[in-house]
């Protein structure tokens, strides 16, 4: 008797491996798909931005939009890129008229980078018209789905 429950605690235990295994296997298969429809959708975002921006430098412009006036370094620290990358997009999205380079208040010899008046119109504008589409998207969602959603994409987003 004791044996057949320890069998059957094994095959429990078992097919939970398994199950977890082939919804671990389903999670990384739809972070794949979103991952691949995000950079998709970063591309033609950044091009209703300005018709050269590429889809990094809106992650910059982003990153600007949300932190306020950064230095060249904090934006190089903040994304992991190297000092060299970082200047080339600064560069690039000064040249575009949609970032601009200012005084730093703390050290008169640096500067620090900040959405231009077209910078900060064109993103606004944008990132409007994107959230009243996801609003309409998620009509049908209810309010404890969303804030589920937002729960568990706040706990992945702190795992990667």
């Amino acid at each position: 008797m004791i044996e057949d429950e320890a069998r059957g605690s094994a095959g429990v235990v078992r097919e939970e491996g398994v199950d977890r295994r082939a919804a671990a296997e389903t999670v990384e298969r739809e972070l794949v798909m979103m991952f691949r429809r995000a950079r998709n959708l970063s591309t033609e975002v950044a091009a209703r931005v300005h018709p050269d921006l590429d889809p990094a430098s809106y992650s910059l412009l982003l990153m600007v939009d949300d932190a306020g006036p950064l230095r060249g370094m904090d934006v190089a620290d903040r994304t992991g890129l190297d000092k060299s990358t970082v200047s080339r997009q600064i560069a690039t999205l000064v040249d575009l008229n949609l970032l601009e380079r200012v005084p730093d208040p703390d050290d008169g010899r640096a500067r620090r980078i900040q959405l231009s008046d077209l910078g900060r119109e064109r993103l606004s504008k944008v990132r409007a018209e994107r959230r009243k589409h996801l609003h309409g998207e998620f009509a049908s969602w209810s309010t404890q789905d969303l804030k589920d959603l937002a729960r568990l994409l706040g706990k992945l987003n702190t795992m990667i």
